[in-house]
């Protein structure tokens, strides 16, 4: 019995004929039902693996099991739908030629799943890395850098791997890369420069994303640091953008590592304040001082004679480096020393100046010039 069937169809088969000699349909069949089974079963399994990881790492307190079942869970669906097809055309009576590229795609396909696995673990391990340094914050810079370092060499090393099986001469590739690098290094760079200081950035670590920074007349928090530029939210509310070079340029004042604050104030009183009174006022200061948990005293010492009044200078440290700390807490020293020195008469210097007015020999004094009537 012979079937009719369209033009286009035989001519399909013709072309697969001459595409793949010695195949029949039936083989053809069997082996794509084989291929439809491999997929099913792995999806299958990757699933149940991935449950019960999970139902696992739920009794656990270990992050292992945990990791384990997100990797896992990185397998990607077209890949295992490419395996199921490799599978079945490994079953078809195929020449050598074919059998060497399905052995190519078959290192492609595992290439590729243990690129993703390590992708998923590589952020993984830093995100763990971070919670334990920093728990609750956001990622750091150098975090972010060198996730983006090993997740570019992990792909490197796949792409490398795939075109060395697939015979391509890596070394030539690698030279030519090399030559390419260069010139494209000198069309761009003040982009590699910004490159390489965000990297500095990341090693170095003068400052990472939530620190309160000063650089030069910018003040505020880090948003984000990127490849090229640095985003700071100002105090005033407005995200200031800074290319990384330029901000390594200038001097970086990290207010979010700072521990206790140095307090140095000054102070006068009038010079009509006698000798006992005058050394009264450093123990003064020191017990107002003192008397706040807070604070820590440094020295109160009067300083010297200035113009218009006798001047103490006065040391101490805040210990929280809260700013609202520090000025709730010099609000509080002013005004107690304010009602200390009332209470013992004594007031504080303004500046002020006195003129001596001295007439000249001969006149005995200074009278008025008499004013000309009209």
């Amino acid at each position: 019995m012979s079937l009719n069937l369209p033009a286009s169809v035989s001519e399909l088969l013709q072309r697969s004929q001459r595409l793949f000699p010695g195949v029949d349909w039936s083989d053809v069949a069997l082996a794509l039902a084989a291929g439809l089974l491999v997929y099913l079963a792995l999806s299958a399994g990757v699933r149940l693996a991935v449950q019960r990881l999970q139902r696992f790492s739920a009794r656990t307190r270990t992050r292992i099991d945990d990791g384990l079942a997100q990797v896992l869970a990185r397998t990607s669906t077209p890949l295992l739908m490419l395996v199921g097809a490799l599978v079945a055309l490994g079953m078809l009576p195929l020449d050598d030629r074919w059998h060497g590229r399905v052995s190519q795609l078959w290192f492609a396909v595992v290439a590729l799943q243990l690129g993703l696995w390590g992708q998923q673990a590589v952020g993984m391990v830093l995100r763990a890395h971070h919670e334990q340094q920093a728990p609750g914050t956001a990622l750091s810079a150098s975090g972010t850098l060198m996730g983006w370092g090993l997740r570019g060499l992990l792909w490197l090393v796949v792409l490398m791997a795939v075109l060395s099986n697939m015979g391509v001469d890596i070394t030539a590739f690698v030279a030519s890369l090399g030559i390419g690098g260069i010139a494209i290094a000198l069309a761009v760079q003040n982009v590699l420069g910004d490159l390489f200081a965000s990297l500095a950035i990341a090693v170095d670590k003068p400052f990472e994303v939530g620190d309160a920074i000063t650089v030069g007349q910018v003040s505020g928090t880090v948003e984000k640091v990127g490849l090229k530029t640095t985003r700071i939210r100002s105090i005033g509310g407005e995200q200031v953008v800074m290319s990384n070079a330029e901000l390594l340029r200038q001097t970086v004042a990290n207010f979010k590592r700072l521990q206790t604050r140095r307090v140095v104030f000054n102070f006068g009183i009038t010079y009509d304040a006698t000798a006992d009174q005058v050394a009264e006022v450093p123990g003064i200061v020191r017990g107002i001082v003192e008397a706040d948990s807070a604070l820590q005293f440094g020295r109160a010492h009067f300083k010297g004679f200035g113009e218009s009044s006798l001047d103490f200078e006065v040391v101490y440290r805040v210990m929280d480096p809260s700013f609202e700390v520090y000025m709730d807490r010099q609000q509080a020293v002013n005004l107690a020393l304010m009602r200390a020195l009332k209470q013992r008469q004594i007031d504080f210097a303004f500046p002020t100046r006195t003129v001596n007015l001295v007439a000249p020999p001969g006149l005995g004094g200074l009278e008025p010039a008499p004013v000309a009537g009209p």
